[in-house]
């Protein structure tokens, strides 16, 4: 049994029945829109605007269109590459014509841009609701470049960037490179600027810790359970060899504590 785009699509937290899924051609101008169309060399803002002005005729599009986008792009033939999976935030103008939505990128499937190929059955249907292309074959998922770590200092993640780098295989050196060190590590909500700083010591490592935030969001902090970890931010206040003694990295935890002032003003209880 071939894989389809069904199981894909539900792994990243999609279900069919709520997506649209949109396969773009190489074309001079749009043919109901009358608009600009996309090329070789669009950039990604060119084809997110594209995508974006939608024809006000029902036959064409659909009068309440779904949150979310899949965008594909035709790669000759019946093949179709993963663009981008885009949020609708609603219609945000209508001139009898033509329609404008609000349309942001989204985190979902965000691995498999510009990797995932799927066969398009319909050559003459440019866009399909979700169910109908959930059926429709994935022909290839091609590997992915590896992504340099960028050293430690430099590392700035959100909650998604974080599941990513440990699951992803693109990121296997961040992973061998976090799993070296223990050290202090500082959380900030980015919604009010409250941060929270731990520490990863003795025999767990920053890695260990953070896959934990990965998996759940609040790495088993009482004061982070009720926070949607979406807004989270990720980085590393100091980071030491796994030789050094705890009470070593128990003071540059309680020292970064006392300058942030995480007790009174952040997340940090204790």
């Amino acid at each position: 049994m071939s894989l389809t785009l069904d199981p894909i699509l539900r792994s990243a937290g999609i279900d069919p029945a709520n997506a649209l899924v949109i396969r773009h051609a190489y074309v001079k101008e749009h043919e109901d829109t009358g608009l600009q169309g996309i090329h070789a060399d669009s950039t990604d803002d060119q084809i997110l605007a594209y995508t974006s002005h939608q024809s006000a005729n029902s036959r064409i599009f659909p009068v309440v269109p779904p949150r979310i986008w899949v965008v594909f792009v035709r790669e000759g033939g019946d093949r179709a590459r993963l663009w981008s999976v885009l949020e609708n935030c609603g219609e945000i103008s209508n001139d009898g014509a033509l329609r404008v939505f609000d349309l942001v990128e989204s985190e979902h499937m965000a691995d498999l841009r510009d990797r995932l190929v799927i066969g398009w059955r319909s050559p003459r249907t440019w866009r399909l609701n979700g169910p109908t292309a959930a059926e429709y074959p994935v022909m290839e998922i091609a590997d992915a470049e590896p992504v340099p770590f960028p050293g430690f200092d430099q590392l700035r993640l959100d909650h998604a960037q974080l599941q990513a780098v440990m699951r992803d295989h693109r990121y296997a050196s961040w992973r061998t490179a976090l799993a070296s060190v223990v050290g202090v590590y500082l959380i900030t909500d980015t919604r009010d600027g409250r941060q929270y700083v731990g520490k990863a010591d003795g025999a767990e490592s920053i890695r260990q810790r953070w896959n934990a935030y990965a998996s759940n969001g609040h790495g088993g902090n009482v004061e982070l359970r009720s926070i949607d970890p979406v807004g989270f931010r990720f980085s590393l206040l100091r980071v030491f060899d796994p030789a050094t003694p705890t009470r070593v990295i128990d003071e540059a935890e309680s020292h970064f504590k006392l300058a942030l002032d995480t007790r009174r003003h952040g997340l940090n209880r204790n």
